[in-house]
């Protein structure tokens, strides 16, 4: 009996053994768990994404959010990649019990502390990504114990001071991204440690002042070097020609002198951008710059560069795909072969000294979508070739500007057929006879002048055929004559009655000089627009600049027209520079301009008109019935609009007035803003003072315009998350609740947000229970948005990927 009971035991024992050796052990894995709960605690987790990181369920920890694992001997935590989660609170030094720790990414959160030295602690530790947070204070001297870190990301946050010598200690390091920081001061001489490094990303820094450091040719392995917006100054250094490995360099938008260092061009074979812009430089064209064969983007625009552009090395640019040399002193033949690059899609001359033609092989470059070649002396005739370049400029001014030259001849009748040509300038040059009507009839923003030869229906100057008294065959010389005076004679009187009647009917304050600008052939004169703008016609104010009218044409179209009261301050030739630079917006959200008239004392704006009118007022009838696939749409179309003024539109514009009611909806329900930029049509004081303080107390308008006046991208962005959460929760911005305390929909949401730790409830009940998902990231996109700092809103361009990225694909249109 007693050897079974050995037997027994001996068993249980051996099987107890088997597990263990087969699986963690129970103590391991509750040691790393207890680890990871105790640095959750630490942590403010507001949209609950750390719901799975819990010790009551059966859950491993392994796969907790966030949490990966990997397997030598034993399975321990190897990476927490918490990015883009809300998080706050605390950076617990706890986590660097987690022995095997390689990678730590909390990027793209809400931390608020100083750069966590503790963390250097975390022995195994080779990656820590602090992006995006709100880290602040100096980097110190301490830095120098992260012994192990390979990259290192401290970008976008409020990092100052000076770079303390200690970081010269980090030889492992790969990544060193500092960039988007308060950093200020030089750069100190230990650069050249880094010799493992292949990123090297000091940008926007505005507050540093250095010099490029000369060993930094030391850096045999760096790739990209990155040093925009940061206060360099003096020359590049030589010693940059020994990184044979680079493949992006951008030092634009600094203060950089003197001259590119010989073989600069030829030294970088694998280059693939290469951008100096907006600094002091000058000498030549860097030649050899062509030998890199992955070349897609070369800019040196904005320099005092001079000299001729070598056409041979041209030619070995066979995969360049944009040159940007404006605003310099480049002079001689613009090459041909650059015209007839096969991947070339933006080329940028204006401003400079080119002189020569266009050759018709310009057919050949079949992905051309941008030329500037405006302020130059090109001569010749516009080539029939450039009609059949289908691919001119998708997204803005496709054939922007070829102003200020000395062509000659005719338009090519060809130019009526590009697909996607959107607008047209040819000011100023020599050209003559009539302007194809393919153009006059389907090119709104065409601008023809300064050719006092052109001619063509809707210009100074109607071609001889398109007169109607030469039409009229076999009358004399005398009947013409008298025809002449009696159509005189009648218009003089139908001109007296209608002053007549004008001065009976109409305020006094009408009655000035009017001009006006139409960018479409709009048969409507002031005078039967004033007729028109009655109260019937009226929808009512538009914030604090103006009531808005809807106005049926003779032709039966409907167009909107803006009265804007008051605008004396603006003459009517900066009034016209400014509706021009926003008529020669093209982008299907946003409103076209299809002209404007002006008095001393009036303005008025002429827009297309949209059928469903606005998305604020679709909002307010209290059954907001639309599907999500619309509220989608309207979404992403609001952001594309939105990012293109930012980033796309040259020059780049801000909205000012982003709210639900400046947003029109057509017939599909593709959104289109309007009231854009009108600080260019008022001037700044006057947009100011009409920022009532009703429009100042909106729920639209960013926290920080009442002690900051200055207009910024962040504040559009926070007006936009406000129409996200109408969009959302199918709720106004600003209505009653029933206890009738006022309560706008931002503070509506923040208040369901702390009570219930949740998100659904707050939803529109009517958006279908197979779109929650897609609502809720919504949401979420929308609470970045109208985050109280500024500098943790995205940008636009960023909206409007992460929008894109839901699973309604049919519903986000290509801009």
């Amino acid at each position: 009996m007693a050897s079974h009971c050995t037997l027994s035991l001996s068993l249980i024992f051996l099987l107890v053994f088997t597990i263990n050796a087969s699986s963690p052990s129970s103590s391991s894995t509750s040691s790393e768990a207890d680890i990871l709960l105790t640095f959750k605690s630490a942590i403010n987790d507001p949209m609950n994404y750390l719901s799975s990181w819990s010790n009551t369920t059966t859950t491993h920890h392994c796969n907790w959010t966030g949490v990966t694992c990997t397997t030598t001997t034993t399975t321990t935590v190897s990476s927490l990649t918490l990015q883009n989660l809300n998080l706050s609170g605390e950076i617990s030094p706890s986590v660097c019990q987690l022995s095997n720790l390689i990678t730590l990414n909390l990027a793209d959160n809400f931390f608020n502390q100083p750069i966590p030295l503790h963390l250097s602690q975390c022995s195994s530790l080779k990656t820590l990504n602090l992006s995006s947070n709100l880290i602040w204070g100096t980097i110190p001297d301490q830095i120098s114990q992260f012994k192990s870190l390979k990259f290192l990301d401290l970008s976008k946050n409020h990092v100052e001071g000076k770079i303390p010598d200690g970081v010269g200690s980090l030889l492992n390091l790969q990544v060193l991204n500092l960039g988007n920081n308060l950093l200020s001061g030089s750069v100190p001489n230990v650069l050249g440690n880094f010799t493992e490094l292949i990123v090297l990303d000091l940008s926007e820094n505005p507050f540093m002042e250095s010099e490029i450091p000369s060993d930094i040719g030391k850096l045999l392995k760096l790739e990209q070097v990155l040093l925009q917006r940061s206060g360099f100054y003096g020359e590049i250094p030589n010693s940059i020609v020994e990184m044979k490995e680079l493949t992006i360099v951008d030092l634009s938008q600094n203060n950089l002198t003197g001259v590119l260092p010989s073989r600069i061009g030829s030294s970088f074979e694998k280059l693939v951008s290469f951008d100096v812009s907006q600094n002091n430089l000058f000498g030549s064209f860097p030649d050899g710059i062509c030998e890199s064969p992955g070349l897609t983007s070369l800019s040196l625009h904005t320099n005092y560069f001079n000299g001729t552009l070598p056409n041979t090395s041209i030619s070995d640019c066979m995969n360049l795909e944009r040159l940007e040399l404006q605003n310099n002193g480049f002079h001689g033949d613009f090459p041909n072969n650059l015209w007839s690059l096969p991947k070339i899609k933006v080329i940028r001359a204006e401003n400079n000294r080119f002189s020569g033609e266009i050759p018709d092989s310009i057919s050949m470059s079949s992905q051309l979508e941008q030329v500037q070649i405006d302020n130059n002396s090109f001569i010749g005739k516009i080539p029939h070739g450039l009609g059949m370049v289908k691919s001119l400029y998708r997204f803005s001014a496709s054939l922007n500007g070829l102003y200020d030259n000395n062509f000659v001849g005719e338009i090519p009748e060809s130019l009526g057929d590009l697909p996607v040509l959107t607008y047209l300038d040819l000011s100023h040059n020599n050209l003559t006879g009539r302007v194809p009507s393919s153009l006059t009839a389907g090119l709104p923003a065409l601008y023809t002048e300064g050719n006092p030869d052109l001619c063509g229906p809707g210009l100074s100057n109607p071609c001889s055929k398109d007169d109607s008294l030469h039409k009229i065959a076999g009358i004399s010389k005398l009947a013409c004559a008298l025809i002449s005076l009696a159509l005189l004679a009648g218009i003089l009187s139908l001109a007296f009655g209608f002053y007549v009647l004008r001065r009976s009917s109409i305020q006094k304050s009408e009655t000035g000089i009017w001009r006006s600008v139409f960018f479409y052939p709009l048969r409507v004169t002031e005078q039967d627009l004033i007729m028109a703008m009655d109260e019937k016609a009226s929808r009512g104010s538009s914030g604090g600049f103006g009531r808005v009218y809807i106005v049926n044409l003779p032709s039966n179209e409907l167009i909107a027209v803006k009265k804007i009261d008051n605008i004396r301050n603006q003459s009517f030739k900066t009034l016209k520079t400014e509706v021009k630079t926003l008529a020669k917006i093209r982008h299907k959200n946003i409103i076209r301009i299809l002209g404007f008239c002006h008095s001393d004392d009036s303005i008025f704006l002429i827009y297309e008109c949209m059928e469903k009118g606005s998305l604020g007022d679709l909002i307010s009838k209290g059954e907001f019935q639309l599907a999500w696939s619309f509220r989608l749409k309207i979404a992403i179309g609001i952001a594309q609009g939105l990012a293109y003024l930012h980033k796309d539109y040259v020059p780049h514009l801000l909205h000012r007035d982003v709210k639900s009611k400046n947003v029109l909806l057509d017939a599909e329900f593709e959104p289109k803003l309007t009231d854009f930029a009108l600080d260019r049509i008022l001037g700044e004081i006057t947009f100011q003072s009409s920022f009532d303080s009703n429009s100042l107390s909106s729920c639209y308008m960013a926290p920080e315009l009442g002690y900051n006046k200055k207009a910024t991208e962040q504040m559009d962005t926070y007006g936009f998350g406000v129409i996200l959460l109408e969009l959302v929760t199918g709720r106004a911005a600003e209505q009653v609740e029933s206890n009738e305390e006022s309560l706008d929909v931002v503070k509506w949401v923040r208040r369901k947000v702390n009570i219930s730790n949740g998100a659904v409830q707050i939803l529109d009940p009517k958006i279908s229970s197979s779109c929650r998902k897609e609502a809720l990231g919504m949401l979420e996109i929308a609470l970045k948005c109208t985050s109280v700092m500024p500098e943790k809103r995205p940008s636009m361009c960023e909206v409007v990927v992460e929008l894109r990225s839901f699973g309604s694909k049919n519903y986000a249109p290509e801009s």
